[in-house]
């Protein structure tokens, strides 16, 4: 799991740890339920089973993978719509090929982030190269559903290209630990990641027997997800392992620990910290549209249906199943 790295993290600028700050207690752990998405490719849903009012404002996040692909059988998604919300892809190995109704596009390689604001809608599709698909190869990543609040909802479609190398590295005060501020700000380092809503996004990587106490916004929820290796959360030591996610209450700092002992296929603890204002406003969410009303969501659909939320190119990529917008996957 390289996604961005450094050979030293003691010559990182260092997060201090909160002293008066009131930790934050764990509420649940959840263990992730597998499934397939797009084209057939494995995915764990982070967020089955977590009730709303600790997720908003994040709608849903799956781990793509870990999958080592043979020659022939990497997969992607169809074309398929999206409008209310914001996509983020986090690459952590392998490559992805973006491209939109909209004539937009782009490549993502291990460690880049593609953040997508839907807005008002369009069409999109996310594919590996057919260099990989002939060579097979790791792929591995995330993709976060962020909710926007009703007056962003219908803006213009947006993106952000993240590169690897825009995303702030930190590290903690005995440089066990590698943080890697995607969004947001942490001890006031800001992250590249530009958001309507306001979140921070952190993948860390706890080496054995290391602890990170991190300062977190007050306003902000927080979630850690385990996307390798075992350990624990909160000052209670709440046991976590790959595929869970575990829910925090209110505080002002939140605590992780990797275990001493980690699998040779894991060797560190990898963690993927969330937390956002919540928006608390109505969510109707129907596939690949997040509104605010069934009203709103059937709009969507009929505006879909109707090809107002674009048309695919001429020139398209078709994806893997050659399926067409109006087959498009419900996710």
């Amino acid at each position: 799991m390289p996604a961005v790295t450094v050979e030293n993290p003691l010559t990182l600028p260092r997060v201090a740890e909160p002293q008066a700050a009131v930790p934050r207690k764990v509420l649940a752990v959840v263990s992730a339920p597998g499934g397939f998405e797009g084209e057939g490719f494995p995915v764990r849903r982070a967020f089955a089973g977590i009730n709303y009012q600790y997720l908003d404002p994040f709608i849903m996040m799956d781990q793509m993978g870990e999958v080592e692909y043979a020659p022939g059988e990497p997969k992607g998604t169809p074309w398929h719509p999206h409008r209310g919300f914001e996509t983020v892809t986090y690459l952590i190995d392998g490559t992805f090929v973006h491209q939109d109704s909209n004539g937009g596009g782009g490549v993502i390689n291990g460690g880049d982030t593609q953040w997508m604001t839907a807005g008002s809608g369009l069409l999109h599709i996310e594919a590996p190269p057919e260099s990989l698909v002939v060579s097979g190869g790791l792929f591995h990543g995330l993709q976060l559903w962020v909710n926007l609040p009703a007056s962003d909802k219908m803006m213009p479609p947006r993106y952000q290209d993240i590169g690897g190398g825009q995303v702030q590295l930190l590290t903690t005060p005995d440089g066990g630990s590698l943080l890697r501020v995607i969004a947001g700000e942490l001890d006031g380092h800001q992250g590249p990641g530009i958001t309507h809503t306001p979140i921070t996004m952190i993948h860390a990587t706890v080496s054995p027997g290391a602890q990170i106490t991190l300062p977190w916004r007050e306003d902000f929820n927080a979630l850690a997800y385990v996307m390798a290796g075992r350990g624990s959360v909160g000052e209670d030591r709440r046991p976590v392992q790959t595929g869970q996610t575990a829910v925090f209450g209110e505080g002002g700092s939140l605590t992780v620990r990797a275990d001493a002992s980690q699998d040779s296929n894991a060797p560190d603890l990898e963690i993927v910290l969330l937390g956002g204002r919540p928006i608390r406003e109505p969510m109707a969410h129907y596939g690949p549209f997040v509104m605010n009303s069934k009203h709103e969501l059937q709009q969507a659909f009929d505006d879909f249906q109707a090809g107002r939320l674009g048309r695919i190119p001429t020139t398209a990529r078709t994806g893997l199943g050659h399926r067409g917008a109006g087959e498009a996957d419900q996710d």
